[in-house]
């Protein structure tokens, strides 16, 4: 049997780091506070009904004009190195990738982030991933300043992105392989091996769509901030919800683990119910030449 892949899809905000990621240095470098940017944020998505991604953007932009700071893909990059993560977070990814070798699985991890993928691309855990996936800009040519969003996820829009990463279809301009018809064998991974960790309400579809199909999705929260994924527990969004710590031997770590080895276990059931079922088959047809 071949290396069964399982992916683990993560949000960022508030899911590996602890705040919104421009709360560390965008905003103060604004000299501005966090509850300043967003509730510009707000009001103006408000008076002109628009996406809350796609103003958060256009703010991003004209807050940097205003004070003349130049917005380009090197400034968002160096940003990123600011970023607090929760405690287990810098240790995690080999722990996760050692336990799936002991299993015989390869672990392939994602973002899938309404934030800015600039800022992620910056961060000290950017390399773990195999993909990150969040919102980008545009630059001028000449000037290297961000001109106009060139990606934009809202909370709908992450689920494109189960979608992919289940298909291989990694590359966002690839529309012809996401919406072909993929039978099981071509895909990349299977959706019952996919594990999907996020902290709150923009993460309901991606959740609700990867239980549905078969894997597991995880709710975390800041400690005392148990509030903030009740929801989701009430409305049987997830399968498991545990406090934003990854450290070994958390709760967070026991969820996952137990996950994984329930996803090789069916995998090599699986395996093995096909070749019996192959090797009766075949036994039955020379006994009946």
């Amino acid at each position: 049997m071949a290396k069964p892949v399982i992916a683990i899809l993560y949000d960022f905000d508030k899911t590996l780091c602890t705040e919104d990621m421009q709360n560390y240095s965008f905003i103060p470098n604004l000299g501005m506070t966090p509850e300043e940017f967003w509730g510009r944020t707000g009001v103006l998505g408000n008076n002109h009904s628009m996406d809350k991604i796609l103003a958060y953007m256009y703010e991003m932009i004209h807050a940097c004009k205003e004070k003349n700071i130049k917005l380009t893909k090197e400034y968002l990059n160096s940003l990123g190195k600011n970023i607090k993560y929760f405690p287990g977070v810098s240790t995690w990814f080999n722990r996760i990738n050692a336990f799936g070798e002991r299993l015989g699985a390869k672990v392939e991890h994602y973002i899938v982030s309404s934030g800015t993928k600039e800022i992620i691309d910056g961060s000290s855990i950017a390399h773990e991933f195999k993909k990150i996936y969040g919102c980008e800009f545009l630059y001028d040519e000449l000037t290297k300043e961000a001109i106009w969003p060139k990606m934009a996820i809202n909370f709908t829009l992450k689920t494109q992105f189960v979608f992919r990463i289940s298909k291989g279809a990694f590359d966002i301009s690839d529309e012809e392989k996401l919406n072909s018809d993929t039978p099981d064998n071509r895909r990349h991974v299977f959706y019952r091996n996919m594990i999907y960790i996020g902290d709150g309400m923009t993460d309901i579809p991606c959740m609700q769509v990867v239980k549905d199909k078969g894997g597991k999705s995880i709710a975390v929260y800041r400690p005392n901030d148990q509030a903030h994924v009740s929801k989701l527990v009430h409305d049987a969004r997830i399968n498991f919800v545990c406090q934003a710590d990854y450290r070994e031997n958390s709760s967070l770590e026991k969820f996952v683990t137990m996950s994984m080895e329930s996803m090789i276990l069916y995998e090599k059931l699986k395996d093995k119910e096909l070749k019996q079922i192959k090797a009766f088959q075949n036994k039955y047809e020379d006994n009946n030449v």
